[in-house]
């Protein structure tokens, strides 16, 4: 089954959390800090793969954790990093961040990849707050969170042809005699529900050729197969439009030829600036040339090639591939507007998000500092020492927290809150 949309859930490693242990040396206060740091949490990392035709995988599976990073041990072991977690997706995958629909990356080459989510930083040990007045520090730096998020992955085949037509023109018979590939063939409409994909060999030099499934009128609706067919040839260079002259279901070449390209142009205008190359197939069937001939002058006066070919007989399929090759080696891509990418700026300040403070006062009056970090050591601080209630006092000062407070009201006699603790403020 090809599947080209998913939908999954990814998560980086959680930082280990710095250590706060000391060692047992006679004439050493406490014995002397040697806390080690906590290990950073493993990324997420996308990496295009071309033995992957499919996002199959990912329908069964929804939810991707990288390790979190060991926290920190004694004498001054840090913390084992978290492993990455590789996630293989097909070349010509797209990876869409959910909540701002903005591209993270085009895994658009073998071997592409993208660092979707990056693990949180180990926190340090106390062994790193020492100095000369506070020799005993008995607090240590959490981790910080790691990321989750969100993602769309989209495929998007990387062809160097699309073969164009509606249901049952003979697309995938083209396909087959062109190429290696074998696609189911059937004379019914839809016997392609997926596209495929064949490589075909022109002397020393090959290209890429996708039968993708068909379109009805209204595909830029997502009538039909819809979207499933029309995204699938954005990436293409050329595209080959068979249409069906042989008259036997009793449709007007000229009405498809048009219908098609109509349909391209809802979906996307740019789509009408790529080569197109007009084949007219099941010409052994033809019995009257009258709507053969009215096709191939509607096209010539479009400026477009056109070919007259039996994809079951093999008929003019060579001088039609020579026409390929010779398209896809002039082709020159046409201009498209940048598009927004998603910013990872944010990613990167995790770690300053993390110590950040707020104050604010609350309905009863009371002045109340809130902190990820200022938790952490606010909860490892030793009330009965001087030491560690100064960094605490200090780390509180340097983060802004009493301006901000001071800004809001505050003065001497106040209350404060931490957590679930209430202070008086004293000035210093």
């Amino acid at each position: 089954m090809f599947v080209d949309r998913a939908e999954i859930v990814i998560a980086s490693g959680k930082g280990g959390n710095g250590a706060v242990t000391f060692r047992h040396d006679p004439f050493v206060p406490d014995g002397g800090p040697d806390g080690g740091d906590g290990g950073d949490g493993g990324s997420i990392v996308f990496v295009a793969d071309s033995n992957l035709r499919t996002l199959m995988d990912f329908k069964y599976q929804r939810r991707y954790e990288a390790e979190k990073g060991q926290n920190g041990m004694k004498r001054k072991k840090y913390g084992k990093k978290g492993q990455d977690l590789v996630i293989k997706v097909p070349v010509g995958t797209l990876i869409i961040d959910k909540e701002s629909g903005l591209l993270m990356k085009d895994m658009d080459h073998a071997g592409a990849k993208l660092v979707a989510a990056k693990g949180g930083k180990g926190g340090k040990g106390n062994v790193h707050f020492k100095n000369s007045i506070r020799r005993a520090p008995n607090f240590a730096e959490a981790g910080t969170e790691g990321i989750e998020r969100s993602v769309i992955l989209e495929l998007k085949l990387i062809a160097d042809v699309g073969l164009l037509g509606f249901p049952n023109v003979g697309k995938s018979t083209l396909l087959s005699v062109a190429t290696s590939a074998r696609p189911k063939i059937a004379d019914y409409h839809f016997t392609t529900i997926d596209p495929n994909l064949g490589v075909v060999d022109m002397g020393d030099q090959s290209f890429v050729m996708a039968d993708i499934a068909g379109i009805i009128e209204g595909a830029h609706q997502g009538l039909g197969l819809g979207f499933k067919f029309l995204k699938h040839i954005e990436r293409t260079k050329v595209l080959v439009h068979v249409v069906d002259v042989s008259g036997l279901e009793g449709r007007d070449p000229v009405e498809d030829y048009i219908k098609i390209n109509n349909e391209l142009r809802e979906y996307d205008p740019s789509l009408l600036d790529k080569p197109q190359i007009v084949a007219a197939n099941k010409v052994d069937l033809v019995t009257d040339r009258t709507k053969v001939d009215e096709l191939k002058n509607y096209v010539k006066a479009e400026g477009k090639s056109f070919f007259e070919i039996s994809a079951a007989t093999r008929s003019g399929i060579d001088s039609l591939l020579k026409e390929v090759l010779y398209r896809i080696n002039t082709y020159v891509p046409s201009e498209k507007p940048e598009m927004e990418m998603f910013d990872f700026s944010a990613d990167e300040n995790r770690g300053a998000e993390y110590r950040e403070i707020r104050g604010y006062k609350d309905k009863d009056g009371v002045y109340v500092l809130e902190g990820k970090q200022l938790t952490k050591i606010f909860n490892s601080t030793n009330f009965n020492d001087m030491g560690s209630m100064r960094y605490l006092y200090r780390y509180i000062s340097d983060r802004g927290g009493i301006k901000q407070l001071i800004k809001l009201g505050l003065k001497e006699g106040d209350t404060v809150r931490i957590e679930n603790y209430e202070f008086e403020y004293t000035e210093e």
